[in-house]
């Protein structure tokens, strides 16, 4: 996507993805749960479905495939601004997107004690800052680890990434066992 670009228009555009990510998620860090009781949504649903995603996702990884395009033919042509492009589809949904929301709004909602809250913003501005950094570094690890070492790399996240996504959803189908047996 920014192949076209120079370094410091690589730079902006790093940093404005990455800070549109960052704002993006610690609005669901806090809307979670409201989102979850406007819709009805449980805990547990969500963890179910968010499981399925992740899934879908590590096998893509696991594949090597690349994915489908996760914006709109509209939405790219109006980002065909550089500016642009580092809020959609850079920040939302590459960034941002919905696996990262899943996570937050999940690991937002399982308690109401600030200082977690605390830590979960700390974990996440902790993970923009990384992934600006390899952003920043994406053209020296692509010659140092070389196509295949990446697509190595790739694989091996994505069998990790299943396995988190299989633990999701054991542990939403647990809640939802739990929440059939107290109706019983």
């Amino acid at each position: 996507m920014v192949e076209h670009c120079n370094d410091n228009e690589r730079r902006q555009i790093a940093l404005k993805g990455v800070f549109t990510a960052l704002v993006v998620l610690i609005i669901f860090t806090f809307l979670g749960r409201l989102v979850f009781s406007f819709f009805g949504i449980t805990v547990s649903g969500f963890k179910i479905a968010g499981g399925i995603l992740f899934f879908r996702t590590g096998i893509q990884m696991l594949e090597s495939r690349v994915p489908r395009t996760r914006s709109t033919p509209k939405e790219e042509t109006e980002a065909e601004t550089k500016e642009d492009m580092a809020y959609t589809p850079i920040g939302i949904p590459l960034i941002a997107g919905p696996g990262a929301i899943s996570s937050v709004m999940i690991f937002s909602s399982e308690t109401d004690h600030w200082e977690y809250k605390l830590v979960l913003l700390g974990v996440i501005s902790l993970v923009m800052g990384l992934t600006y950094i390899i952003f920043r570094m994406a053209d020296n690890l692509t010659q140092r680890f070389g196509t295949i070492g990446l697509r190595i790399t790739q694989r091996i996240m994505g069998l990790i990434l299943m396995v988190i996504a299989v633990e999701f959803v054991i542990d939403g189908m647990g809640g939802v066992v739990m929440e059939w047996l107290k109706l019983a």
